[in-house]
């Protein structure tokens, strides 16, 4: 798994951001990556329709809130994994982690683990939580036809995001938390020199 050699190497090369969440809450995910001849796919979740869920309906990485049983973050998110959609991730290589993120206006710290595996896994998703997940090569994720926008009323002003299309433009653009950990991959890649395809276009919000 040459690809995912390279990224390991890039992940690793550099000092990772721990954030302590203090009083705001924590929460991990997994970015999940398959190998392929022409570069790898990139696992994304949907999530269910849940007026109760902040997070309803978007589209972003297996993973949630750490519990108290829970002995790392990493673990948070490898649980997490498991049960939204039924992949163990004992059988991928873990490569490395992105520098948590806190997102504007959340009380809550994200972390994410980037995982590897050499085909795609059979996966069972609880449907309670996980609409759909899906597989996108990286390279489309560079495609200037994905790039767009949101906008939402918040802080009493329009604000306006950098998204991605990851399907036919019916469903909605991946932003947000996803997007930025999608941005954060890339610059490391590139910082490290790596000859792989970057993840996702800068873009100015």
């Amino acid at each position: 798994m040459k690809q995912a050699q390279d990224i390991s190497t890039a992940l690793n090369s550099h000092p990772v951001r721990i954030i302590e969440p203090g009083k705001r809450a924590h929460a991990a995910v997994a970015l999940i990556l398959e190998e392929q001849p022409d570069g790898p796919n990139i696992l994304f979740i949907q999530r269910s329709t849940d007026e109760c869920d902040y997070w309803s309906g978007q589209i972003g990485f297996p993973g949630g809130r750490t519990e108290t049983s829970d002995k790392s973050t990493r673990e948070t998110a490898e649980r997490e994994t498991r049960e939204e959609i039924g992949l163990d991730l004992g059988i991928a290589t873990y490569l490395g982690r992105l520098n948590d993120l806190v997102p504007g206006g959340l009380q809550i710290v994200i972390a994410c683990f980037v995982y590897a595996v050499d085909r795609q896994p059979v996966l069972n998703l609880d449907r309670t939580e996980i609409a759909r997940a899906f597989w996108l090569p990286v390279r489309e994720l560079n495609n200037p036809a994905r790039l767009t926008r949101v906008e939402f009323i918040g802080r009493r002003r329009q604000r306006r995001f950098p998204a991605l299309r990851v399907g036919d433009g019916t469903e909605q653009p991946l932003w947000g938390i996803t997007y930025r950990l999608l941005r954060n991959l890339d610059k490391i890649l590139r910082g490290a020199g790596k000859q792989v395809r970057s993840t996702c276009k800068e873009q100015k919000p």
